[in-house]
């Protein structure tokens, strides 16, 4: 038997009826009211098909080993699941192996909590070689520690000839030496892709183009804008998680030639510690860029608090606010079209007054070309004016100077040009190494 074989932990299906349960543990979560946490862990699980038809939250008061809630309200969400024909009930909490399994007897129903539901909407979602092997090794690191409940054969013991195991070894423990082991190949595996990913990083950092990565909570609209920035047409659905896997595309910005744009995966509050471990490759590209744009969903009630769980992320990445090194920040306040005329205006007030935050629409356009000059403010925030004068001959320099610098005026006289033009302290170098070469 393998890993492979073994039945999975959740085994959640397409169309399955389910009940979304809240757990308020004594004030709000990260500022946000019970009903938007219910809202949001109903749509997570719509995001993978699951047919969310009933949802409460109960007040925790004290943690009940067993089963987290307490007896009566254990009993109230099974008569919920029977009303409704609900299979499948859905924790908004973490739960332990044992809370699941006593949950899942006394509601009969299966139970998943918050981090099972993630981890299956980025099984679901992964399109490449990478993100699959980053969400499998996340899925094996959680299921590794809930073998007690997720499969039936665990308490036999495994006699034999120690081909698999020295004799009386238990079949939980084998399986888990199976776990390890696939995980350790998987490590491997990306352990590669990791330094590919490196080298393609490090051959952009030596070319004249900037990095800009687009971060934020899930659904804010960066797909959206990606689409608008670059006329490309990825995935942008009203969606949780509807991009997985990173996408780089180029945009022209003024005072640049070109520029990389990258769309990340979007963050959600309580990220699974497994998958920022899994995806801190694939994340690192923000740390990496040369401007992050921060897109929030300014119409979202709860908009305050998912800036709140994207700058955690951010940090645990090593590129929060105060870390040295961090990329410049550009807060784009998306949505603005959703909002009514009076929110919109203060909406747009509060921007002005913020340094680095610009009202747009990525659906409408409205205010893309004031991120566009924002952007290209921030990019050229290092640069310096460079007096140069150059032969009209060279006419290979001076387009060269055009596409990677902000030329700011030119004149020419019989057999020269004279340039003023911006460039950053790296590209300053780059013109020097090509004059001299």
């Amino acid at each position: 038997m393998t890993v492979a074989d073994a039945p999975e932990a959740n085994d959640v299906t397409r169309g399955e009826r389910a009940v979304v349960i809240g757990v308020e543990r004594g004030g709000n979560a990260n500022g946000r009211s019970s009903e938007a946490r219910l809202d949001e862990a109903a749509g997570l699980a719509e995001a993978i098909g699951i047919s969310v038809v009933g949802r409460k939250a109960f007040r925790l008061r004290s943690p009940r080993a067993a089963t987290l809630l307490g007896k009566g309200q254990v009993s109230e969400i099974g008569d919920i699941a029977r009303e409704h024909e609900a299979g499948l009930t859905i924790v908004d909490a973490q739960l332990t192996p044992v809370q699941q399994k006593s949950l899942e007897e006394e509601t009969k129903t299966k139970v998943i909590d918050r981090t099972s539901l993630i981890l299956e909407i980025f099984g679901e979602r992964a399109a490449t070689a990478e993100g699959r092997l980053q969400v499998e090794l996340a899925h094996l690191d959680y299921q590794a520690g809930r073998l007690v409940r997720s499969w039936t054969h665990l308490e036999r013991q495994r006699g034999g000839f120690g081909f698999l195991g020295g004799p009386g070894e238990t079949q939980i423990e084998a399986d888990r030496r199976l776990i390890r082991d696939r995980m350790a190949r998987i490590r491997r595996e990306l352990e590669q892709v990791t330094r590919t990913r490196t080298l393609h990083r490090d051959r952009r950092q030596r070319a004249p183009w900037p990095v800009i990565a687009l971060v934020g909570y899930t659904n804010a609209g960066k797909s959206t804008l990606f689409n608008h920035l670059t006329g490309e047409d990825v995935v942008a659905e009203d969606m949780l998680f509807a991009t997985l896997d990173p996408t780089m595309r180029e945009i022209k910005l003024p005072g640049f030639d070109k520029a990389i744009l990258s769309d990340t995966v979007g963050f959600v509050s309580d990220l699974p510690t497994q998958l920022v471990a899994a995806f801190r490759a694939t994340l690192e590209e923000v740390a990496s860029a040369n401007l992050l744009i921060h897109v929030r969903d300014i119409s979202h009630p709860d908009s305050d608090a998912q800036k709140s769980d994207v700058d955690d992320v951010l940090a645990q990445l090593g590129v929060g606010k105060d870390e040295e090194g961090t990329p410049p920040l550009i807060e784009a306040w998306n949505k603005v079209d959703l909002l009514g005329p009076d929110d919109r205006e203060a909406v747009t007030a509060e921007a002005v007054r913020r340094e680095g935050v610009v009202p747009i629409s990525a659906a409408t356009g409205f205010g893309l070309d004031q991120l566009d000059m924002m952007m290209s403010e921030r990019l050229q925030s290092g640069t310096k004016l460079h007096q140069v004068r150059l032969s009209v001959s060279d006419g290979q320099k001076i387009a060269w100077l055009h596409a990677r610098g902000d030329v700011v005026d030119q004149r020419s006289d019989d057999d020269d040009v004279h340039l003023a033009v911006r460039l950053s302290t790296e590209n300053w170098a780059r013109f020097q190494a090509l004059q001299s070469a």
